[in-house]
């Protein structure tokens, strides 16, 4: 019995608005954020879930909390869907970093896998544990949708881990999640169908 996940980027910060690295700093929305967050819950009421799970970190939190409203549901919450920790690039941009050091931010670009930022967490790692907290949540639900509201580098990473395509190619085949924007995985045992990505929530 297949179920229907429907992964959401939480809304807008303020550190993405300028391009930042927000893995493990607990970063607010913005106003564009918190609106981002209202239409993805005029989605959830258009669009009913049986379910709703989140990052233990606020912004996803405060994502999913109009979709929660509209549905009358009380978000789950899921430690290893939180973002991936960027080390000395958190909070910065790549950029910046690639004038301070340019060799690796060159490496990274490369192959950000392999050569993950300076006391950043290993991405495979973050790839094992997102990918076994979908599957969690995928096994609990069995037959039902559920909106699963996390992070874009995580979900990245989780979406090529379950798809088959090679980490190190993250960056090239998804550049972006859009904030707020659906898209739907099919689970069904071990294999798993991407049948929409990046879907905007009017």
């Amino acid at each position: 019995m297949s179920t229907a996940l429907l992964l959401a980027r939480h809304g807008q910060t303020v550190w993405h608005a300028e391009n930042r690295y927000a893995g493990v700093s607990d970063i607010a929305l913005t106003d564009t954020g918190r609106a981002q967050a209202e239409a993805l819950g005029r989605w959830a009421a258009a669009h009913p879930v049986d379910a709703v799970w989140t990052s233990t970190v606020s912004r996803a939190i405060a994502t999913a909390e109009p979709a929660c409203r509209a549905l009358g549901l009380t978000s789950r919450r899921e430690a290893d869907l939180r973002e991936c920790d960027f080390g000395v690039v958190e909070g910065r941009t790549l950029a910046e970093f690639a004038a301070e050091d340019p060799k690796a931010a060159q490496a990274f670009r490369a192959d950000p896998v392999a050569h993950p930022f300076p006391g950043a967490e290993d991405p495979r790692s973050a790839a094992a544990r997102g990918t076994a907290a979908l599957r969690r949540i995928a096994a609990a639900h069995p037959g039902g949708r559920v909106l699963v509201v996390a992070h874009n580098t995580l979900l990245r990473l989780v979406l090529c881990s379950l798809l088959g395509i090679p980490l190190a190619e993250y960056r090239r085949v998804f550049p972006r999640l859009r904030n707020a924007a659906v898209s739907e995985l099919r689970i069904e045992g071990e294999s798993t169908a991407l049948l929409s990505l990046n879907v905007p929530c009017p």
